[in-house]
């Protein structure tokens, strides 16, 4: 990837697009096979053998009739998943998404030429505004390269929603606005909103043809942030958008009834390239431990930050930043990218803006004053007292492991993603006693428009390890032939989900069909064992492998008695951000992560092992 971004390229981002293969749906005896196969570990022999007759009776049944259906609608479709994806797993969901759905990271300057420093906050702001500006230009140029798994192009849709797209609330479905046209398709929106202390703020980034530079963005910065600390907080309207999504449609219609022109005023947010967060807060942050300021930006003000939003880029007063994004345009890979590559800007210039300081006429900031009544504040009110009291529960445990990282793995002839996954099955199993059925995601970007597949870590080959591991009678030869068992069978299903060959997407699939055609819900889907699996969104830990660069990110757990685990991989070090509910008896993220930490040792002193 590192060299993907410096190269320069004459292919354009998006020219592939036509040329991707369709997303293939797979075989129905396949996906049942893989599904027996993943419930085992969480079945008794009784509970196993109900489900699998129920199974069978499905295949040769109602199954077979909803696959042959979905091989239909797949014909007229270049994805037959795509809308019911967005649908299902964001845009009907109706508890609040800012808090619930959205993913956060911290940018990785504070590891070089940015460690926190009070009253660096504008001038910091300014130059990293202008690196993702940059970023912009390339994407509306075509100019981002295209990614590739060796020499095979694989979907750059995704990048489209990163610039001037918003989730838009709706009673029973939400939709999604997308603004960002390249400058072959024509005109997109030139304009930045800020949020600070409850005010929100516009400006454009193009003046007379061209980009502003960071001596003039420090200008409009600095002009917002001083007449922010120096007059009366804002109503805050960007609270709102951390409601429930229901209760924010209704409180978004209530304001527009209001007032035409807070329609013009949501619609000139809601199409800004992004919003610029100024928060008030000093998190701490070392290259060690990431706990105070993942949280700070996944559940900081609700006031400054727009939820809806795929790009809120936070800065706080530390000169610290982050992001907060909204997950149902895109996956963590587009952030990942982009922040890689403002990271490195910020790098290779020391941190330091090296340009003209001249400062050209430019007009000032204009302030987005919406009509409010006692109901409106009412309603920013109740929403800010909702979202503090739901934040206040989630629990963040986020540090580097830096004994070792992938180059040790990678001389143990180990992936060093499923070293991970394993670690962390084994971390799980000692703390619970019980397997945790986990989901980890996969990537399907070589399909036209893919996204992701479910790949289920909790193997019966990793529960045998486990198992092993708690066993004194095992031998070590014993528990590491099991430990490089549950490897082989995690990296083949990897590579089999990237594939178009997953199982969840299709069972998705078939219950989808069932619901449109108004037939009952069969009965593998109300099968207890389903859900104790983790079907339909219960995976006790849901996990994603941020990447190998130096971008790290968090979410929430799926499941009340569940965890969030993100975690990103390095020469040197493995860094794991954990969440769990507080109120959640069962659950301690820190234990979680202290565990985790303990098998990365036990399985390196496995492959040390020489009794073979």
């Amino acid at each position: 990837m590192e060299n993907q971004l410096a190269k320069s390229t004459e292919e354009r981002t998006f020219q592939y697009q036509d040329s991707l293969p369709s997303l293939p749906v797979p075989s129905l005896e396949e996906s049942l096979k893989k599904y027996l196969e993943s419930v085992k570990p969480f079945a008794n022999e009784e509970e196993y053998r109900k489900t699998e007759e129920i199974v069978q009776k499905f295949q040769s049944g109602i199954g077979e009739k909803l696959h042959q259906k979905l091989l239909e609608r797949a014909k007229g479709k270049r994805n037959w998943l795509e809308e019911w994806w967005l649908n299902v797993a964001y845009l009907d969901v109706r508890i609040p998404s800012q808090l619930n759905v959205n993913f956060a990271g911290p940018a990785a300057h504070f590891e070089h030429y940015w460690p926190p420093k009070e009253g660096t906050q504008l001038e910091r702001g300014s130059i990293i505004l202008w690196h993702n500006l940059n970023y912009w230009q390339l994407l509306r140029k075509e100019k981002v390269p295209v990614h590739k798994v060796g020499n095979t192009p694989l979907d750059m849709n995704q990048f489209r929603m990163l610039f001037s797209t918003c989730k838009i609330p709706g009673i029973t479905r939400d939709s999604i606005m997308n603004y960002f046209r390249t400058e072959s398709e024509g005109r997109s929106p030139n304009h930045v909103v800020v949020l600070c202390r409850g005010r929100a703020f516009v400006f454009d980034v193009i003046h007379e043809g061209c980009l502003v530079t960071p001596p003039e963005l420090l200008r409009q910065l600095t002009y917002i942030h001083k007449k922010c600390h120096s007059e009366p907080d804002g109503p805050g309207i960007a609270a709102l958008t951390s409601e429930e999504r229901t209760r924010w449609a209704k409180a978004r219609e209530y304001l527009i009834g209001l007032d035409a022109e807070n329609l013009a005023l949501l619609e000139k947010i809601q199409s800004s390239l992004l919003v610029y967060s100024m928060e008030d807060d000093s998190p701490h942050v070392t290259r060690e431990d990431y706990s105070e300021i993942l949280a700070a930006i996944l559940i900081g003000d609700p006031t400054v930050r727009w939820g809806d939003k795929s790009y809120n880029l936070i800065s706080f007063s530390n000169g610290v930043f982050g992001c907060n994004c909204d997950h149902a345009p895109f996956d963590a890979m587009v952030m990942v990218n982009i922040s890689y590559y403002v990271d490195e800007k910020i790098f290779q210039n020391e941190g330091r803006w090296k340009g003209s300081a001249k400062v050209r006429d430019i007009p000032l900031p204009e302030e987005l004053i919406f009509t409010v009544d006692e109901k409106v504040l009412n309603d920013i009110s109740q929403a800010k007292a909702r979202y503090l009291k739901e934040a206040s529960d989630l629990q963040i445990a986020a540090y580097a492991f830096t004994s070792f990282g992938k180059k040790l793995t990678k001389n143990k002839m180990l992936h060093p993603d499923t070293f991970i996954q394993l670690a962390l099955q084994l971390a799980y199993y000692r703390l619970h006693g019980h397997p945790g059925c986990c989901y980890e995601t996969a990537m399907t970007r070589c399909f036209y428009h893919g996204r992701t597949e479910t790949m289920r870590s909790c193997t019966v080959e990793a529960v045998r390890w486990c198992q092993s591991m708690q066993d004194p009678s095992v031998s070590l030869h014993e528990r590491q032939q099991k430990m490089l068992q549950a490897f082989a069978k995690h990296n083949k299903m990897m590579k089999d989900c990237s594939a178009g060959k997953g199982f969840d997407r299709h069972l998705l699939g078939l219950l989808l069909i069932a619901k449109e055609e108004g037939l009952p819900v069969p009965e593998l889907f109300t099968d207890p064992l389903f859900s104790k699996s983790g079907g339909g969104g219960n995976f006790v830990l849901s996990t994603s492998l941020v990447g190998y660069l130096r971008v790290q990110g968090v979410v929430v757990p799926m499941v009340h008695n569940g965890y969030g685990f993100f975690y990103h991989i390095r020469d040197d070090r493995f860094v794991v951000a954990c969440s769990a509910w507080k109120s959640c008896p069962e659950t301690d993220a820190e234990k979680l992560v202290q565990l985790t930490f303990c098998a990365f040792y036990d399985m390196i002193q496995l492959m040390n092992t020489t009794h073979l």
